[in-house]
């Protein structure tokens, strides 16, 4: 067992293509914990904070819990989100944060503030006092989000 504190837990769903997935580097880092999703099996999240689109804004004194990302598809994440069960808190990251991705929802549009899931990582260890650049060193679109991390707010303009 590792005596890094464990700063987020990432919920994947079970049809999630890994490799595909902005969170796969990550894998193996102590701090971080993966889950996958099972159909109809309930994942208990207590004691965490799930970044949500709805919710009070993420913030400092949201620190002290690990976060819980959601990993899928924005089309899926419903069906991932009724899976938790236990006491947690949601919190949203800034409206005015957009995505570097390049967005291919094919069904239905993606919601404007959503974000990759290493995305929504970053910007909310940013907003609990705990940046960790490293999380971003293997995303492809790292300039482009930290470009939109600063115009929303994130980040300092000249950070």
């Amino acid at each position: 067992m590792s005596d890094a504190p464990h700063v987020a837990t990432f919920f994947v769903h079970y049809r999630e293509n890994l490799r595909k997935c902005s969170l796969q580097p990550l894998r193996g880092r102590p701090e971080f914990r993966f889950a996958r999703s099972a159909p109809q099996e309930p994942f208990d999240a207590s004691g965490h904070t799930l970044l949500a689109l709805d919710g009070p804004e993420l913030s400092p004194a949201d620190r002290d819990r690990p976060l819980l990302i959601l990993d899928a598809t924005w089309r899926l994440l419903p069906q991932l989100r009724r899976l938790l069960t236990g006491d947690f808190v949601a919190r949203s990251l800034p409206k005015a944060l957009r995505t570097a991705y390049p967005r291919t929802g094919q069904f239905e549009p993606d919601p404007d503030e959503g974000l990759a899931s290493v995305e929504a990582l970053f910007a909310a260890l940013v907003l609990i006092d705990r940046r960790d650049d490293s999380v971003l060193d293997d995303y492809r679109e790292r300039e482009s989000f930290l470009a939109k991390c600063r115009a929303a707010g994130v980040l300092p303009r000249s950070g």
